[in-house]
C-alpha cells in the first residue's frame, strides 16, 4: 500500500521485525517496495538497529535512503546516543561517506518535500553542521548489545546558522 515517496522507517530492526526472511534474504514485499520508490529509513532508537540485520542489508546492496534518529530519553545514552553516532555505524559497515552524507540530509530534505535544504546552492536554506571524520577508536553499539569497534568517528564541530558559525557544546 505504500506510495513512491512514502518513508518506511525502522527498518534495520532485529528479526523477526526486520525487512528480512528468517534465511537472510531480503523479503521481496520490501524489494517491490523499493521498486515502487518506497524510501527506506533507520530511524535508530531504543529498538530499531541491529549489526546482523545492518550487515545483511548491505550485503543485498539495500542501504538506507535516509538515515534519521530516534533519539529520546531511555535511548540518548545508548545504545542511539545522537545522529553523527548513528552515521558513524554505516561508515563502520562500509557505506562510502558521501552516501552516508546525502542520506542523512539531501535524501530526507526531499523526502519531507524541502527543496531549499540539504544542499548548498542558489536560493537555498544556508544553515548548516560542521563535521569531521577524525581517527579515533569508538565502539558501536547496537540495541542488541552487539559491540563493533571502529576506527573513525563523526564529530559536531558547530553549526553556521543565520550566517553565524555556533561552536559545538563539547
Amino acid at each position: 500500500m505504500l506510495r513512491p515517496g512514502d518513508v518506511l522507517t525502522h527498518r534495520f530492526r532485529p528479526f523477526p521485525n526486520c525487512p528480512l526472511q528468517a534465511d537472510g534474504r531480503v523479503k521481496q514485499a520490501v524489494l517491490r517496495a523499493r521498486e515502487r520508490g518506497v524510501l527506506f529509513d533507520v530511524g535508530h532508537g531504543m529498538g530499531s538497529f541491529s549489526w546482523e540485520t545492518a550487515r545483511a542489508m548491505m550485503a543485498a546492496e539495500f542501504p538506507p535512503d535516509t538515515i534519521w534518529s530516534d533519539v529520546h530519553a531511555l535511548c540518548i545514552d545508548g545504545p542511539a546516543h545522537d545522529l553523527l553516532y548513528t552515521m558513524t555505524k554505516f561508515l563502520a559497515i562500509g557505506m562510502p561517506l558521501v552516501y552516508v552524507i546525502t542520506a542523512a540530509t539531501l535524501t530526507p530534505a526531499k523526502a519531507v518535500r524541502r527543496d531549499d535544504l540539504g544542499h548548498l546552492s542558489p536560493g537555498a536554506t544556508g544553515d548548516v553542521s560542521i563535521i569531521s571524520l577524525d581517527e579515533q577508536h569508538v565502539e558501536l553499539e547496537d540495541v542488541l548489545g552487539e559491540t563493533v569497534p571502529f576506527h573513525q568517528n563523526l564529530i559536531s564541530q558547530g553549526t553556521v546558522q543565520g550566517g553565524k558559525f555556533v561552536h559545538a557544546a563539547q
